[in-house]
């Protein structure tokens, strides 16, 4: 473990440090987010991208109102409200719009900002890019990147870190034969499901007639969002096609 020391470069043979010194590898794996580093070095920056939004989150001194998570859906943007300690919740809002800040979205949302009126602010607003982003290849020769640096899904979906678990428990037994090639196919198939479902949940996104749509089958049909769930952590449900011919034909039809 080298804390605090920073890597300047990496080749076949090994990682370059900042003081000029080589530390040999067999394997090297670039675990280092989605501005990946080493995925820029070792030249697998080609991608596509399908989406991109801009995040941003704030912690007010507040009593929470509820042990769930809240999700709040306007034309313009998503909130997110979660429960941190017993008088405090951390508000998330996304959006398309690069400008769009948290003082200026909340209007969005009348009943949360009347929650969260005359509440001290007790963080700063910190933002950060939400990409769905698929890499053409995630290794070359001995180097292969997992989680973030090997391609990301929009937060909506939640499985960043999960994602990132199941790539490397993956990719750790790949290395144990030596066949990369292999953690290339599983990666795509780990990535499939994620990748579906932000597609599919970002349709409802600045799509207000859908929003709506959408709300009246789960209220008219309350079993097929939980099976949605199922679907959406990677839980096989034999009634999984005609959940979806329900939903798809609801929608037309509301």
């Amino acid at each position: 473990m080298l804390w605090g020391t920073p890597v300047a470069d990496i080749s076949s043979d090994g990682v370059c440090l900042g003081d000029g010194r080589t530390v040999e590898a067999k394997w090297i794996v670039g675990a280092d987010g989605a501005n990946s580093r080493v995925r820029r070095w070792v030249g697998l920056e080609a991608s596509r991208r399908t989406s991109t939004r801009y995040g941003f989150r704030r912690h007010y001194r507040v009593a929470p109102w509820t042990d769930r998570i809240e999700i709040y859906w306007a034309r313009h943007a998503q909130g997110y409200v979660a429960r941190v300690t017993q008088d405090q919740v951390c508000v998330g809002l996304m959006s398309r719009d690069p400008h769009l800040r948290a003082d200026d979205a909340l209007r969005y949302f009348p009943a949360l900002e009347a929650r969260l009126r005359g509440a001290e602010i007790v963080s700063k607003e910190r933002g950060a890019l939400s990409l769905t982003r698929r890499l053409r290849r995630v290794y070359r020769g001995n180097i292969a990147l997992v989680g973030d640096a090997s391609g990301t899904v929009d937060v909506i979906t939640g499985e960043g870190l999960g994602l990132a678990f199941s790539q490397a428990i993956v990719l750790a037994d790949c290395l144990r034969s030596g066949q990369l090639s292999r953690y290339q196919r599983e990666h795509r198939r780990l990535s499939l499901r994620p990748s579906l479902m932000a597609q599919f949940m970002l349709l409802m996104d600045g799509r207000p007639w859908l929003q709506a749509r959408a709300m009246k089958v789960f209220k008219k049909r309350p079993e097929i969002f939980p099976r949605l769930v199922a679907l959406h952590v990677g839980e096989v449900s034999p009634l999984l096609a005609l959940d979806g011919l329900t939903l798809g034909w609801g929608l037309l039809t509301t």
